[in-house]
């Protein structure tokens, strides 16, 4: 019985690894980045550098991205052992559509998502999605680690997400890098509007939202955050659909006291109503 019970205690601990995976939220760039080089794109060269970092200082099993650009009713995780790129844009020069990015997934890992939460349902379908390859691509260029994505329940109310993040949190444990893939302010329309006119100049409110939101995140005022329409007068302006903002509270939910918060990038947009500041949280 002690042989069986010794057994049992290594193969529950058999993923876990001595250093706990960071969490990480980052903007996934605009789909008008896609052909530019980390040359031409700062935000690309940020990644690309945390990305060695990443690699050098963790073994990363695999990633989990939460992208905005999957979004269901319920939860989903993809289990497929290949990842098809998703080209889920529209009306782009041709060579927006070569970019290539041949990634495997990681149906054992994805598996574990289930098993903290049995509420998320599992799907072979879906696959890498505009909102995690581009990024991907400058992150991980070499497609060396599994990835695979989560959906986002579309309907459900801000502190759905924070808590699944928190439910998720154990994975943190065994080699699994959890991405939250959005834009903190994202608001389409109103990019159209002005870009119509040849003008991808800022409106001028996006620095102080940005500013108020740099804030909230160093304080971990994780309330306004999750209240993020009421909180501030231009929550609503700012995200008027939830997409791109919920992520944010997964990589809050995945994190504690333990984790020092660091914007690797912060710089200003590259196009109004909208944000490519990301962050990491990190244990030491």
């Amino acid at each position: 019985m002690s042989t069986l019970r010794n057994f049992q205690n290594f193969t529950d601990t058999l993923l876990t690894q001595r250093k706990r995976m960071p969490v990480l939220f980052t903007s996934h760039g605009s789909p008008l980045d896609i052909p530019r080089s980390r040359d031409e794109r700062p935000f690309w060269q940020a990644l690309f550098q945390l990305g060695q970092q990443l690699q050098h200082n963790y073994e990363v099993k695999a990633a989990l991205i939460i992208s905005a650009h999957w979004c269901t009713k319920g939860t989903f995780v993809n289990i497929s052992p290949e990842q098809e790129q998703l080209y889920d844009y529209y009306g782009f020069p041709k060579e927006y559509y070569q970019a290539q990015y041949h990634a495997k997934g990681s149906p054992t890992i994805a598996r574990e998502v289930k098993k903290l939460v049995p509420s998320i349902a599992e799907t072979p379908e879906w696959g890498l999605d505009h909102g995690a390859w581009p990024m991907l691509m400058h992150l991980f260029p070499d497609a060396n680690v599994p990835v695979f994505q989560m959906s986002i329940d579309y309907h459900a109310h801000p502190s759905y997400h924070l808590e699944l993040g928190r439910q998720l949190k154990a994975l943190r444990e065994k080699g699994v890098l959890i991405i939250g893939s959005g834009s903190l302010i994202h608001n389409i329309p109103l990019v159209a509007q002005k870009m119509r006119t040849g003008d991808a100049t800022p409106f001028g409110w996006e620095a102080d939202y940005d500013a108020w939101l740099k804030q909230q995140l160093n304080q971990r005022n994780v309330a306004n955050l999750v209240n993020y329409e009421a909180s501030h007068a231009l929550g609503r302006l700012a995200a008027p659909t939830p997409d791109h903002f919920v992520p944010v509270l997964y990589s809050l939910g995945l994190s504690d006291s333990r984790d020092e918060l660091r914007h690797f990038y912060e710089q200003p947009p590259s196009i109004p109503a909208f944000s490519e500041r990301s962050f990491l949280m990190e244990s030491h």
